[in-house]
């Protein structure tokens, strides 16, 4: 029996969620999970870098596996994993135990994430996928609104560790589901593409000069974002003092802000461009960070100072991100999977360098985020000037329509 586009998008969407509950739901434990292994805040929220590390691999490698071997022994081997590790972390009892097991987590929620646009792809077309799409991705937004208060509910009743319980019991919950409800998607006469082929398709996309700016125009975005969410435990509950049942509430209006920047991002596009809105978004994010140096730099830091701007920079992730991968996928229609596993596994890595450096320097201070933001918006608006000016842009897609007219 076929899958109704309603039904379909309920169950990629709760997949596709894992990631973001296993990323931001435990940020208000933050400070008890340091304390638990022994470790400084900062050195804690390296676990955010290694499961970002860990998903780009696990989406990497997982991908192409699930071209040849199906949509659903991938989903589920990647589900079993993360249940597993899930419950492994419960006995961390160090930092290196606790980012150990948050990576072989990561590895499992990217082989299991990486199948659901895959899914949707083999299920429907044209604007059947379109509108699957869309109501996937207003489900999902939902995700990481949730995320965070949920953790901070369940910390409430119990300690960090409940909500480690609640991510393998959510596991669970999706192989269930997946096994009633999800028939295997992939063809069996989908082309299988060789090990080189797959090498050789990857090496292509980084050969495109237009694609790569798009492309580091999201990593940057992405990279912005979570130098932000890397530093937010430390951010709201250490250096402003507030409260963990205040902490969603501060976190989720920059969800709501993206939501709004999509909405915005769909009107717009009625009388402007893709790239034009991409060079809105990168324009505004460079403003919000440039703002945040100065804030900083003149001691005028207050929740009243900075929360306005972060809502700012990652509020028009919405113009940026739909954008950008729109861009890319249409330069690879024919590999389009291997390009979304590209675009999402540089994305994932520079997000966890971003972290990275956020946490390194383990000081007291707000100044380690505000100047990667800065950084990584500098970056994305040079990168996309420099590989996809607009004229070149408009060039190469008049030489393709030229041939096809031809």
């Amino acid at each position: 029996m076929p899958l109704s586009p309603g039904k379909l998008a309920l169950l990629v969407a709760a997949n596709t969620a894992l990631a973001p509950l296993a990323i931001d739901a435990y940020l208000p434990a933050m400070p008890d999970l340091a304390a638990a292994v022994g470790a400084s805040i900062h050195r804690t929220e390296l676990s955010i870098s290694v499961f970002l590390v860990g998903f780009a691999i696990g989406q990497l490698v997982c991908g192409p596996l699930s071209d040849r071997l199906g949509r659903k022994p991938l989903l589920f081997s990647g589900l079993m994993v993360f249940l597993v590790a899930s419950l492994l972390i419960l006995q961390a009892s160090s930092l290196e135990s606790l980012l150990f097991w948050r990576f072989v987590q990561a590895l499992g929620g990217g082989a299991s994430v990486v199948n659901s646009s895959a899914i949707v792809r083999d299920c429907f077309s044209g604007r059947e996928a379109a509108k699957v799409m869309s109501t996937m991705a207003m489900i999902l937004m939902l995700a990481p609104l949730v995320a965070p208060a949920l953790g901070s509910v369940l910390l409430y009743l119990s300690d960090w560790r409940l909500i480690f319980v609640f991510l393998a019991a959510y596991a669970a919950f999706l192989l269930w589901v997946m096994s009633r409800w999800l028939p295997e998607t992939r063809s069996p006469h989908h082309p299988r593409a060789s090990g080189i082929q797959v090498l050789r398709n990857y090496a292509s996309i980084f050969r495109h000069r237009e694609a790569m700016g798009y492309i580091c125009a999201v990593a940057m975005s992405f990279s912005g974002l979570f130098a932000f969410v890397t530093a937010s435990p430390f951010l709201y509950l250490e250096y402003f003092g507030v409260s963990p049942a205040v902490y969603p509430l501060l976190f989720g209006l920059n969800v709501l802000l993206i939501a709004a920047s999509s909405r915005l991002n769909i009107h717009l596009l009625r009388h402007r461009s893709p790239l034009q809105n991409l060079y809105l978004g990168l324009g505004v994010q460079l403003m919000a960070a440039s703002g945040l140096v100065v804030v900083t730099l003149f001691d005028w830091v207050s929740l009243m100072t900075v929360v306005p701007l972060i809502m700012l920079f990652t509020g028009v992730i919405g113009l940026i991100t739909p954008n950008a991968i729109a861009s890319v996928l249409e330069y690879f229609s024919h590999m389009s999977a291997t390009a979304a596993a590209m675009l999402g596994a540089i994305k994932f890595t520079c997000g966890a360098l971003a972290g990275m450096l956020v946490t390194v320097f383990e000081i007291p201070s707000i100044w380690p985020m505000v100047l990667t933001m800065f950084g990584v918006a500098c970056v994305g608006n040079l990168a996309l000037r420099l590989l996809a000016p607009p004229v070149s842009v408009q060039k190469r897609k008049g030489m393709a329509t030229g041939r096809k007219s031809a």
